[in-house]
């Protein structure tokens, strides 16, 4: 920065507004995100929305409110149902904190994960510069090399401020090193209104865009062109227990304002997704979660972390939350998706043709389109009384368990070439030595 031509004291950088408009044309308005599988690359833009699983928690809640911590067959676990999931985009990163693998090689047996289990694209580590060059070589081996990679990105990574106003050494070491390799730098500001930042709104939001606007700034000074997300997951401290709290109004509406704030610069944006406050998947993770998902997505957030098993302000993950999760986003997808407003769509034939009194269940159309036009739920029941005493009165989580079970079960991950796969497997056991 001070080579730049700002004026520093210490670790302290004062940025000028001139600065900022400079750095923020050279960030791109659109990039792609390139998954070993070309068909499920996907577009970070202002138009898209790209739905991603929990990221950081260390805990595993099960269906009763029960707490453990999370290893590393949950995070496999995590991969593969994101995987097996129509709605959601990528993988994303961190999905779980397994604390059965040592900190210090942990980034590379869930890079792996990923590589392994799902063939979406996914995020890199930012476990500093080793986390971060790890995590590049990997990305260079799996899809041809650095020259690749550069030209079409294939790695994001979440880089976090801490507020207020400050960067850490291991978050700023992989900020320069992916922008040096030209992938994608998802940077972010958690503000919590009235204990880290302000307790106004308005103060929240320019504290939150000033850390933003910093990260961003320094991408492009490093490598002009880095492709860059404005990533929102501020909210409100709850004042009676100085807890974070994100299944809030002030939550949802940070994240629509985030939103505007980053068509203004020209960058895609990132909010949160299914966040919620409870530790029980009962219906104030599901009142909560649609809340801020729907937020998100109808304010036209581009990249959305936690949008399916986060649970209690991004410290836990739930199998039976994701499942309900999944669910809410595909009832989201649907509302965005709208109307199709083709002539053919209007079946004026067979309304003239059943006239008044009849039904539609007969006519050709209702067969062709119903599966086009009409959503049908995975978890959702819709059955009646009967039905649904029948088969035991069960409960959307009760469903959810079995669904994840379920998919779990039969879940197939892509075929991955076996020479490139023992290329990687070395690597990764070269570098666990010299990590020990």
């Amino acid at each position: 920065m001070k080579k730049a031509g700002l004026k520093t004291e210490g670790h302290r950088v004062y940025f000028t507004r001139e600065f900022i408009d400079e750095m923020m044309k050279k960030a791109p308005k659109e990039f792609k995100l390139h998954a070993r599988n070309p068909e499920k690359t996907v577009n970070c833009n202002h138009t898209d929305l790209i739905l991603t699983p929990s990221y950081g928690p260390p805990y595993i809640y099960d269906a009763q409110g029960n707490r453990r911590y999370s290893n590393m067959e949950d995070y496999d676990n995590i991969v593969k149902l994101t995987g097996a999931s129509e709605n959601i985009d990528h993988t994303g990163g961190n999905v779980c904190e397994p604390i059965d693998v040592p900190e210090e090689y942990r980034h590379l047996k869930m890079l792996y994960s990923h590589i392994k289990n799902s063939d979406k694209p996914f995020m890199g580590s930012a476990y500093g510069v080793v986390g971060a060059s790890d995590s590049v070589k990997l990305a260079e081996m799996l899809f041809g090399g650095s020259d690749v990679i550069k030209k079409n990105p294939v790695l994001i990574t979440l880089i976090n401020s801490i507020t207020p106003l400050k960067y850490d050494d291991r978050m700023l070491g992989a900020l320069m090193t992916y922008a040096e390799a030209g992938q994608a730098c998802l940077v972010s500001s958690l503000v919590m209104s009235g204990s880290t930042g302000p307790a106004t709104m308005a103060g929240t939001m320019a504290l939150q865009n000033a850390e933003i606007l910093a990260g961003i700034c320094l991408a492009q000074a490093v490598n002009p062109g880095t492709p860059c997300i404005y990533g929102s997951t501020s909210g409100p401290a709850d004042m009676k227990t100085l807890t974070l709290s994100i299944g809030t109004a002030e939550t949802a509406l940070y994240t629509a304002a985030s939103a505007q704030m980053a068509r203004y610069y020209g960058v895609p944006s990132r909010g949160g997704g299914g966040l919620n406050d409870t530790k029980l998947v009962d219906a104030q993770a599901g009142y909560e979660s649609m809340l801020t998902l729907f937020a998100a997505a109808a304010s036209g957030i581009n990249y959305v972390l936690h949008a399916a098993g986060i649970m209690q302000y991004y410290t836990a993950f739930s199998y039976e939350k994701f499942v309900m999760d999944d669910e809410v986003a595909g009832l989201v997808r649907k509302f965005l998706k709208g109307y199709n407003m083709d002539e053919t769509m209007f079946v004026y034939d067979d309304i003239k043709e059943v006239g008044p009194g009849g039904h539609y269940l007969y006519q050709a159309s209702t067969f062709e389109l119903f599966r086009q036009e009409l959503r049908s739920p995975v978890l959702s029941d819709r059955q009646g009384w009967e039905g649904w005493d029948a088969e035991g009165r069960k409960d959307a989580c009760t469903r959810a368990t079995e669904i994840w079970q379920k998919t779990l079960a039969e879940y197939e991950a892509p075929a991955l070439d076996e020479a490139l796969d023992r290329e990687i497997c070395n690597f990764i056991d070269t570098r666990i030595k010299e990590l020990m």
